[in-house]
């Protein structure tokens, strides 16, 4: 019999420093931080023998500093974690290919690196190729030796390339999207001998879940992407146990397992918060002030945007902004404002769009990642947590048919009870528009009585299909004629000053510098609760999606 510890985190999405937690779980008290985090490590291997870390993704985007500095930011400070096995998130493609291959691809491994081709962290990736070929960027699978066990890991690293930009962003690379790789890599580690098959996945917790019970052969799946908790491990049907560890790096997951020649004997399980009481790790702490030393106010200096081209040219710690409510989008699905809808955060950067580009509506696709924000100051960092992907906004002109089949679309994306016809991401946020939701309705009729309140107007109106509408969103040069994912008619207008571009945060900075958050309403009325959750862990999407009422 041996014992093994899984360490599992994952959805860092780019926080180097503590972020409260102003959801209603939490008292508002700073969590995460990656020197806290590397003491629970620390604390976690110290106690254990024989451990494993695995990232399961998403982490080298979701902040100024990541973005900046193109993930090295992130890159430089999780080296100093020991990770074991990484499978890259869609967001971590964020810089392009070239960027990708450079951090993660084969040959970037340290000398200690066990894992096939020593890629960084062992990143596998079962799943994506060179366009064009049947070529994967990284290896699909690995075996690590700890204490006499061999244990196979299988890559999984997402099944879409980054929705909220476009097929631009990842141009050269295929991704697949149906976990068809699985079972043969299954079966040959199964072949090799190994004692235990861990799949490492940023498919989301529902997919994973599937992918567990149609895979008798996985023991273990650690999964990341929908930033759900298990604060009880998932039990797959196949008996392989399913974890999941949130957001931001403010939770980590332990598995302890007990292995023998029949596989797993016993395991338990805990899902540990990294909170204020750890004391930071010197090493780590040190470090992240130093890869953050250029962005704050004592050390500041310029940064130009990899991706629009735009320039910092202020320090990420200014305040530019106050609201009176906490903003953030993680709420549960018996929450007031479930995150799967809406989100606080998310509305506000919805209206701030609509406002300054002079627009009936405002777009907003429904990520997944951000921060949290307590009442008082907001400061420039926290809207590079919420829009890091070098967006500028551009104003076009959009038919209400075209608005109608976005709010379908998206319910659809989010709430399809079949979790392989998900898009990504959660409802979009429409700033301008009100109207309701039936979660249990049919696809295609779930939005209903949807009303504009029109640029310069204090009255809403009935959504005309045949009437345009102006639309402030996400704006692109590589697809100019597009404001977020809708096909503008004619020109788009980008919003600009006389440097040259703006990027999105700076257009929502402007708007906070006049319109300080004093109160957010809902924009989505629900007709209906959203589903009860399925394995005993409260949901943020339900992890089956809303199946229609018979």
């Amino acid at each position: 019999m041996t014992d093994l510890t899984l360490i599992h985190i994952g959805d860092l999405h780019g926080h180097l420093v503590p972020r409260p937690n102003m959801r209603g779980d939490g008292t508002g008290g700073p969590e995460g931080g990656l020197a806290r985090m590397a003491t629970l490590i620390k604390r976690i291997r110290g106690e254990r023998s024989n451990t494993v870390l695995v990232n399961t993704g998403d982490t080298i985007q979701g902040s100024a500093e990541a973005l900046f500095t193109r993930g090295q930011a992130l890159v430089d400070v999780v080296d100093r974690l020991g990770v074991d096995v990484f499978a890259p998130g869609n967001w971590d493609y964020l810089y392009g290919k070239d960027r990708f291959l450079e951090l993660f691809g084969p040959g970037t491994g340290h000398e200690g690196a066990t894992l096939a081709a020593r890629t960084r962290w062992g990143a596998l990736a079962s799943n994506v190729y060179h366009a064009g070929t049947e070529e994967l960027l990284l290896p699909p699978t690995g075996v690590l030796a700890v204490a006499g066990l061999r244990i196979g890991f299988v890559g999984l690293s997402s099944e879409r390339a980054i929705n909220a930009l476009g097929p631009w962003v990842t141009e050269g690379i295929t991704f697949t999207g149906h976990a068809h790789e699985i079972p043969r890599h299954v079966a040959a580690l199964r072949n090799d001998g190994v004692d235990l098959v861990v799949l490492v996945s940023e498919f989301g917790l529902a997919k994973n879940v599937l992918i567990a019970e149609a895979n008798p052969g996985i023991d273990v799946v650690l999964s990341s992407d929908m930033h759900e908790e298990t604060r009880q491990v998932v039990e797959a049907s196949t008996g392989a146990l399913v974890s999941e560890v949130g957001q931001d790096g403010t939770r980590v997951g332990v598995l302890d397992l007990s292995v023998d020649d029949d596989g797993v004997t016993s395991w338990s399980y805990g899902l540990h918060v990294v909170s204020d009481d750890l004391e930071p790790d010197p090493e780590v702490a040190a470090l992240v002030t130093e890869v953050r030393r250029p962005f704050l106010a004592e050390g500041f200096r310029p940064h130009r945007n990899p991706i629009n081209g735009s320039w910092l040219t202020r320090p990420i710690d200014d305040v530019v902004g106050h609201t009176a409510v906490p903003l953030h989008r993680s709420g549960f699905t018996d929450d007031a404002w479930p995150a799967v809808i809406a989100g606080t955060s998310h509305d506000l950067i919805a209206e701030a769009l609509r406002s300054e580009g002079g627009a009936d509506l405002g777009h907003l696709r429904g990520f997944r990642y951000g921060t949290h924000v307590a009442p008082g100051p907001i400061r420039l960092e926290d809207l590079y947590h919420f829009l890091p992907v070098g967006a500028q906004v551009g104003v076009g002109e959009v038919t209400g048919a075209q608005v109608a089949k976005l709010l379908e679309n998206s319910a659809d994306g989010a709430l399809n009870p079949d979790p392989w016809k998900w898009t990504g991401g959660w409802l979009h946020a429409l700033a301008g528009a009100t109207y309701e939701l039936d979660p249990a309705a049919d696809a295609g009729s779930r939005t209903s009585n949807v009303a504009v309140r029109r640029a310069g107007s204090d009255e809403s109106e009935a959504l005309d299909t045949e009437a345009t509408y102006a639309v402030a969103g996400y704006w692109y040069e590589a697809v100019p004629n597009k404001v977020g994912p809708i096909d503008a008619r004619g020109d788009v207008r980008v919003l600009h000053d006389d440097d040259g571009a703006l990027d999105v945060t700076e257009v929502v900075a402007r708007h906070l510098a006049r319109h300080p958050v004093e109160n957010l309403d809902p924009t989505i009325q629900l007709r209906g609760p959203l589903p009860a959750p399925v394995h005993g862990n409260r949901e943020i999407q339900p992890l089956r999606g809303a199946p229609p009422e018979a």
